[in-house]
């Protein structure tokens, strides 16, 4: 079950509850309060809340809902699944945290040995011997 906690800093704490290989995962995450998913979890909170049972009215007439089916609806509440590549990246960014090395991999990803860097680096080679290429077969075309 989601739950908050406000800080004095502008930040919400968001907890998740998840169902992992018939493990309970709980997932916390830091947002700032102004931001669109903290605003979506706030709204989520009121309507949980105002639901509440002790919210219904108990005027004569007004149908309540049962005592067994609500309580079985509580019990019987599903979590939210979790996917093993979701388990994955959630336990790669608390290692990262855990081991202090965010700050490393993110400049270790931004030098000249990057991925998506050195795949750039091959496009433009590639294509600029692709112009070569061009350029002589045209050359020799024309007499």
């Amino acid at each position: 079950k989601p739950q908050e906690k406000p800080k004095d800093s502008g930040k919400v704490t968001i907890t998740k509850t998840f169902d992992f290989a018939g493990e309970e995962i709980k997932v916390t995450k830091e947002v700032d309060s102004n931001s669109k998913e903290a605003k979506s979890f706030l709204k989520q909170q009121e309507k949980l809340q105002s639901a509440a049972p002790g919210s219904l009215p108990t005027v004569s007439g007004v149908k309540r809902p049962s005592g067994m089916s609500s309580l079985l609806g509580k019990i019987g509440a599903k979590k939210q699944k979790m996917s093993t590549l979701e388990k994955s990246k959630l336990d790669w960014e608390n290692f990262k945290e855990e081991e202090g090395i965010v700050e490393e991999l993110a400049i270790h990803n931004r030098g000249k040995d990057g991925y998506i860097e050195r795949k750039a680096f091959l496009e433009r080679v590639d294509h600029r011997q692709f112009e070569i290429e061009r350029d002589i077969r045209l050359s020799r075309m024309k007499p």
